[in-house]
């Protein structure tokens, strides 16, 4: 009866696959994987630098108020407390007018898009129009707020940061996390008009 004995194991056996894995390939063409792999990644970190970039620019209060019909709500903002206080602090367009979170965002700017039509059209063009059509955009504006808890208040604004001792008692009331579990409110139910002065009819 005879054993077979299993061969021997090359010590330079482990060494020639490494190299083996680093060698260029006998065709050519299989270069093009790992350099597309390349490629494909600096194309993406450009696409995606570059559309995060484009984002951060058209919420920027210089893009929002090229269209002039902007320049109303513009002077309405400057004028409120979110524009002007003591202490120096201004909210912009997108502060309000875009949710924090990244999908909603983008959502929010795909809406903002369709709105050009208004602008080719003159909708609001001038500050008559735009009298005549601020409260139908306006609870718009509310309707989406309230849909999403003031994302966008809180934002700057947090109910677990409030000093309530130092507020009047009514507002230290509506404030306190009871009051507002128990009535399901959210800050623009009782903030509307704190940016834009309040349309005609309310």
């Amino acid at each position: 009866m005879t054993h077979e004995h299993p061969p021997a194991m090359n010590p330079d056996k482990p060494a020639r696959v490494g190299s083996r894995l680093w060698r260029i390939p006998k065709h050519r063409w299989l270069l093009g994987i790992p350099i597309g792999a390349i490629f494909t990644f600096i194309v993406g970190v450009g696409f995606t630098g570059g559309f995060l970039g484009g984002l951060k620019y058209f919420e920027t209060e210089t893009f929002c108020t090229t269209c002039h019909e902007m320049q109303t709500p513009l002077q309405q903002l400057r004028q409120s407390v979110h524009g002007s206080n003591a202490y120096g602090i201004r909210a912009t367009c997108s502060d309000c007018h875009v949710p924090p979170e990244f999908l909603p965002g983008v959502l929010r700017h795909i809406e903002a898009s369709m709105e050009v039509w208004g602008h080719l059209i003159g909708k609001i063009d001038t500050p008559a129009k735009f009298e005549r059509h601020k409260l139908e955009m306006a609870r718009a504006v509310w309707r989406e707020l309230k849909a999403n808890d003031s994302a966008e208040c809180r934002r700057c604004h947090s109910y677990a940061a409030m000093a309530l001792d130092k507020q009047g008692p009514i507002a230290a009331k509506r404030h306190s996390t009871d009051y507002l579990a128990k009535t399901g409110k959210t800050c623009i139910d009782c903030h509307k008009g704190v940016a834009h002065t309040l349309p005609q009819g309310m």
